[in-house]
């Protein structure tokens, strides 16, 4: 393996933080999976236009391409090599209001957080016998769910089109993965060992083995953060008492892409911000200052439609999960107290 050879325009963190000693130090390293350096970096080098560049194959990459991805994620989250990640997933803690109770600028609220199992690899490297056995442990769990959280089970694998359109039409089915995941390792057995969990009011959503083994997502029409989130707690301890989640005390919950570790949460609103998106300074200072980041309407690398805009929380490591949902909170009861007095 050679050093790679990176486009002078390349602004990814791989191509920063990938210095030739760097590389040098790290190219013959392995972690117990047989994860090396070379399928690390491989998506970053085959999309020099990615921003991160790097995934890992399982929990061990971290501590294996340390001098690799320290760096990364003390810049990505501000999170330094001794510190320790705590989790507070207490909706009682959470002490907020509707920030938009006549739904005129809030159109719906959606937080997810990805999970994956011990005691397998991530998707980067996982073995179609093993990705199987997680899609088996998880819908099994899933489809004995009672209450509100009750619901059905697809297999991505021999589905209908019928059932194709209607989970399309419900913005619920997830797509092979693009460039990116492709070049991660993370389409591989396409649609194998995939599919989709919704319960009955389609407020509660998990995907099986996409970017990471289970996305487990809560959401719903209007601002009412509070009731997502302790719908996604729920589930969350429900799924736990069945299964172990990959994490470690230093990283907080494990997952293949590093802007992830920690709560590996997101937090999202969709909002109309038609006046203030004209003024993009002011826009983009008032979510730096609550550490929120603006993506297009159908998420990351889209664009806003009609004035509609996806903010969500850009902390994930080194805060906690109430703490990720009180800087979207804050950060969007100012975004529309200015949209109103513009």
């Amino acid at each position: 393996m050679k050093y790679p050879n990176f486009p002078k325009d390349c602004k990814s963190m791989l191509c920063k933080y990938l210095t030739k000693e760097v590389f040098d130090e790290l190219k013959d390293r392995k972690t117990p999976n047989g994860f090396t350096l070379e399928m690390a970096i491989n998506s970053g080098v085959k999309n020099p236009d990615s921003s991160i560049g790097v995934y890992a194959g399982d929990k061990e990459s971290y501590e294996v391409f340390d001098l690799l991805f320290d760096p990364i994620i003390q810049e990505y989250h501000g999170f330094g090599k001794n510190e320790k990640h705590v989790s507070d997933f207490d909706p009682n803690k959470l002490d907020i209001d509707n920030p938009d109770p006549k739904s005129e600028l809030i159109l719906s609220t959606r937080i997810r957080v990805g999970r994956n199992l011990d005691g397998f690899p991530l998707g980067t490297i996982i073995s179609k016998e093993q990705r199987d056995e997680v899609e088996k442990i998880v819908s099994g769990t899933l489809k004995s769910f009672k209450g509100d959280l009750q619901g059905e089970y697809f297999p991505l694998k021999g589905m209908t089109s019928a059932v194709q359109e209607k989970l399309i039409k419900e913005h619920f089915l997830f797509k092979e993965g693009d460039r990116f995941l492709e070049a991660a390792g993370l389409n591989r057995d396409w649609p194998e060992g995939r599919g989709i969990f919704h319960n009955k009011k389609k407020t509660f959503l998990v995907w099986i083995n996409e970017e990471d083994e289970l996305r487990i997502i809560s959401m719903q029409q209007g601002g009412d953060i509070k009731e997502v989130f302790v719908r996604l707690a729920n589930a969350v301890n429900e799924l736990e008492k069945d299964m172990k989640f990959l994490k470690s005390d230093h990283l907080g919950y494990i997952t293949s892409c590093p802007t992830n570790l920690g709560t590996a949460m997101r937090a999202s609103v969709h909002i109309k911000l038609p006046k203030l998106s004209q003024d993009k300074k002011l826009f983009k200072t008032v979510t730096d200052k609550f550490h929120l980041q603006i993506r297009g309407i159908h998420g990351e690398h889209s664009k806003s439609e009609g004035g509609i805009f996806d903010i969500s929380n850009r902390r994930r490591l080194g805060i906690s999960e109430v703490e990720c949902v009180k800087d979207l909170y804050n950060g969007v009861k100012e975004l529309i107290s200015i949209e109103r007095s513009l």
